[in-house]
């Protein structure tokens, strides 16, 4: 392998320990204009790694569509399909813009912009916890620069469509401003400083290695079940102040009143996704979205000492699921576990949408514009699960 790589920039709450094989920036390479050994050198990277960091890059719309394609050669539409236009009641809907020749990449972003990729005029519209939280913080904290994550995600329909493999997200403007303060508030005291208006990452290897064993267990026996239509269904809800996963209160669009949906387009993915180099398992759940939780007994000749679910189980009860993902996750979102990337203008990042979940982070005020454009495809197969000797293993 031919690359060039340097670990990514980690802050100070940053437990380096955890980031020892997570984000590289590569140099040397121009992504929009890369030969066929330089494509599959990247490809390895990103699976070894999960994120990799490109600076200074010139790309437009069309080769960040190559280049996202390059890893699903087969694959063509967007990650969420091409509707969300004509879906105004999903949660998704204000944040997505379709770059009309090239619709396959997502503007998104903060501000109003004018004659950029075709659209005359565009206002943006960023994701801010204000609008999806059941608590927010009071107006005198933001002042003060205190903000929340938004939601922690997988790019995925969860509905018909396959979770894309990459997503490509390139910073067109970024906006100037101090750090913030994210809080968590769920009790814990909390805290991380961020970059304005950030992504920020998580690995999913590492949720799944924290866990204690009996969760192991569970996570690697275990299938979701997503809601038909889930951004759709989910949008009257409200979200935990950490952005991982929804109260149960009730307030989720019903089955009927949903977009028309059937049941062999719902998807039910396992826990653990494997690497597609390493063969590492990745805990990789959407919380939010998730309806059930469906659980293998365990496997003939393994202990059932202290084991949950030992005869397997089938949660369907929002509340027991949510309780359940939530205490599976919740360790891996931890301040000293997240990389929250200081972005520049013209930055180009590619993550294993398989392999880390992530979200936007901050409040900005009108004027502070944002514009990046965002590419996923929806893949041409589902993710794989464990094997039956990795759930004999961890069992």
């Amino acid at each position: 392998m031919n690359i060039e790589l340097k670990p990514l920039p980690l802050p100070d709450s940053a437990e380096p320990s955890h980031f020892i094989n997570f984000g590289r920036e590569v140099k040397g390479i121009d992504p929009g204009n890369c030969t066929f050994e330089q494509l599959e050198d990247i490809k390895q990277t990103l699976y070894q790694h999960e994120v990799l960091l490109f600076r200074d890059v010139v790309l437009t719309p069309e080769q960040q569509l190559k280049l996202t394609k390059a890893f699903d050669p087969k694959s063509e539409i967007y990650g969420h399909g091409g509707k969300l236009e004509s879906e105004k009641s999903s949660i998704l809907h204000s944040a997505l813009h379709a770059i009309p020749r090239v619709p396959q990449v997502q503007l998104i972003g903060n501000g109003m912009i004018h004659n950029h990729e075709g659209l005359a005029e565009t206002r943006l519209k960023h994701l801010t916890h204000k609008t999806f939280h059941k608590t927010i913080i009071s107006p005198e904290d933001e002042v003060k620069g205190f903000t929340r994550f938004y939601r922690w995600h997988i790019d995925a329909a969860l509905y018909d469509l396959s979770p894309p493999r990459v997503t490509t997200l390139y910073a067109v403007r970024v906006p100037e401003g101090p750090n913030q303060i994210c809080r968590y508030d769920d009790g814990t005291g909390d805290e991380l400083e961020v970059p304005l208006a950030t992504t920020t990452f998580v690995s999913g290897q590492t949720m799944f290695q924290l866990l204690p064993s009996e969760l192991k267990s569970v996570a690697v026996r275990a299938d979701v079940k997503y809601a038909p239509h889930p951004y759709v269904w989910m949008a009257p809800a409200h979200a935990k102040s950490t952005g991982l996963g929804i109260e149960s209160e009730g307030l989720e669009t019903p089955l009927e009143q949903l977009p028309s949906w059937v049941e062999d387009k719902i998807k039910i993915h396992p826990v653990l996704w494997k690497n597609p180099v390493s063969d590492a398992l990745s805990f990789q759940v959407h919380p939010c979205c998730a309806t059930d939780v469906i659980i293998k007994p365990l496997p003939p000749g393994v202990s059932r000492e202290n084991a949950l679910y030992p005869d397997g189980a089938h949660l369907n009860e929002l509340r027991e699921v949510r309780d359940l993902l939530y205490r599976m996750q919740r360790p891996a979102i931890a301040p000293s576990l997240v990389y929250p990337h200081k972005w520049n203008d013209k930055d180009l990042i590619i993550f294993h949408n398989r392999g880390v979940l992530h979200t936007v982070v901050g409040t900005l005020q009108p004027d502070q514009v944002r514009v990046y454009h965002q590419c996923n495809l929806a893949a041409c197969e589902d993710p794989i699960g464990p094997s039956n000797e990795d759930i004999i293993k961890w069992a």
